[in-house]
């Protein structure tokens, strides 16, 4: 009988970061545990945890998804003092197979594997099925900052296009958002996509939105402006996140026009999956649609919420289970 052999996977953010054991067989994960990055020196230090945690042998194969460009298959993240690299893993290890992929990018390899049941669909047109050897779509997420990548479907191949669009300048739309990019360059050098459509992001509208209105309040934490605005208990906090949705829907929306993603538009991360009625009944279609004499296309393009809880893991175990066998 072939020795069991120990595929690590793990999801690294700007906070949490986090590990699972990954199928040998097919892409799907258990043993999921989630850890502080705050806590520990290293990403080394927290598999060791890791694995003293869940009783595991020490790896055969790693496959780390991170917030961040890859460059030699190293990383160092915008939003974390961790910095990765595959060979000094590798060593500390004693193996061969280690791979860092972005973190949409592993996102992106799980779309194929996501279930009908893993997806709401919200505005118009309703989604079609997608063709079986050719589709492009791009997926966009904000959470600790603000994630991107596209996927070309060709054939038998599956091709990420990862990148740092989040990273784009901004550009406003409406007086309201002129305003806010106003008071935001008081803050910031340069006030890039990421400034507004991310948790701290929505941290920065309700700033500016408080100001523009000449109001003195306190500053409220991403979870606390989207509850408020959830409960209807505070005006200003649901006036920012409908611009924090409208905001989302230009930059998916340019987005899709840079790829040419007319199969679709994905849109993942924790932020929204826990709050899906604020987007849904949001202005994210009016944002994303408006794109002058292109808005009969936009008007095309179905727009989707991955409802997976860890697509990010599920996308690296299919990248450890291709690494095995390699």
């Amino acid at each position: 009988m072939a020795k069991r052999k120990t595929l690590l996977i793990g999801d690294i953010g700007g906070t949490n970061a986090r590990f699972a054991l990954a199928d040998e067989k097919q892409p799907g994960f258990s043993r999921e545990a989630t850890f502080q990055c705050a806590e520990f020196a290293s990403a080394d230090v927290a598999i060791k945890q890791y694995l003293e945690e869940v009783g595991a042998k020490a790896p055969d194969v790693i496959c780390l998804a991170a917030a961040g460009p890859i460059v030699e298959q190293r990383v160092r993240f915008t939003n974390n003092p961790w910095s990765i690299s595959s060979g000094d893993l590798g060593k500390h290890f004693s193996i061969s197979k280690v791979r860092l992929l972005n973190d949409f990018e592993a996102i992106a390899y799980s779309f194929p594997f996501l279930t009908e049941k893993d997806c709401l669909p919200f505005g118009l047109p309703e989604p079609q099925p997608l063709d079986a050897e050719h589709y492009t779509v791009g997926i966009l997420g904000p959470g600790t900052g603000l994630g991107a990548v596209g996927l070309r479907k060709h054939g038998d191949l599956l091709i990420p296009i990862a990148g740092e669009a989040s990273h784009g300048g901004f550009a406003p739309e409406s007086q309201v958002q002129i305003d806010m990019l106003s008071a935001l360059r008081e803050r910031y050098d340069r006030v890039s996509a990421e400034r507004f459509v991310s948790g701290p992001g929505i941290e920065n509208i309700y700033w500016a939105m408080c100001r523009i209105h000449g109001e003195q309040r306190p500053q409220l934490g991403a979870a606390e402006i989207f509850e408020r605005a959830a409960n209807n208990s505070d005006p200003r906090a649901a006036e920012s996140v409908q611009v924090f949705f409208e905001i989302l829907g230009q930059v998916a929306g340019d987005y899709a026009l840079a790829l040419g993603a007319k199969d679709g538009i994905y849109i993942a991360g924790g932020i929204v999956r826990r709050y899906p009625e604020l987007l849904v009944n949001s202005r994210f279609r009016s944002g994303f649609e408006s794109k002058g004499r292109y808005r009969s296309l936009m008007e095309q393009v179905p727009t989707q919420l991955i409802l997976h809880e860890q697509p990010g893991l599920l996308g690296a175990s299919y990248c450890a289970i291709e690494l095995a066998r390699s």
